[in-house]
């Protein structure tokens, strides 16, 4: 009985480091990821990202990041078919998060309403039905799952920011899901990367933005 009871601890502690050890290395990729803005960096960040996810595959927070990253590699590049290369293996990746899971979860319903936002802004004119569908659907369903998510304001107000006024959108139309994010940013402790809380300082950027006035 001691036996078994020695060998469960050091299963137990040895789970605990194999944890430690990808939170660790996920923590300081990301963190540099999160804050850089050259594109170049970022590529090369990513890719660390998915070396991650691989080397700790079993844990879904791994590819979750490696998929966020390549959504926003999507973002920054201007060419459209490198665009939606970077999202395809956003696909996957966020496809093996959820497999892992066994289901989705707030944050991975938030992350396809994101890609899917993406591929609508390669070819707006032909996408939009489909993706914007996607978009307003996943972003409903972390509604559902958990209100106080703030990415799902912010991803809304985002959506607003960059939809022409005649269409409803705008800055003024923006900024009530900026502020309703950055409240619910202030209340999200964070610290724990298995447990997503980006957005809050671009949240912050496109608030401040929302703030000034159009030039005419």
């Amino acid at each position: 009985m001691k036996k078994l009871i020695l060998m469960s601890a050091l299963a137990c502690s040895f789970m605990s480091a194999q944890a430690q050890d990808y939170k660790a290395s996920l923590e300081k990729v990301f963190s540099v990821f999160d804050t850089t803005h050259s594109q170049d960096q970022r590529i090369e960040l990513s890719n660390k990202l998915s070396l991650i996810a691989k080397k700790w595959g079993d844990e879904w927070v791994t590819h979750y990041y490696a998929a966020f990253s390549k959504a926003i590699l999507s973002y920054n590049e201007k060419d459209n078919a490198k665009k939606d290369a970077f999202l395809d293996d956003a696909d996957k990746e966020l496809q093996e998060s959820v497999t892992l899971l066994k289901k989705n979860n707030d944050e991975t319903h938030v992350l396809t309403a994101m890609i899917a936002n993406a591929r609508m802004s390669v070819d707006p004119m032909n996408r939009w039905q489909k993706y914007g569908k996607l978009f307003s659907e996943n972003l409903e369903s972390a509604k559902e799952l958990n209100p106080d998510n703030p990415r799902m304001y912010y991803l809304q107000g985002t959506s607003k920011f960059f939809t022409p006024k005649a269409y409803g959108g705008g800055k003024k139309a923006a900024m009530p899901y900026f502020e309703k994010a950055e409240n619910l940013f202030a209340k999200e402790k964070g610290g724990d990367i298995a447990k997503p809380y980006w957005g809050k300082g671009m949240n912050a950027y496109f608030l401040a933005q929302c703030k000034t006035e159009d030039k005419e």
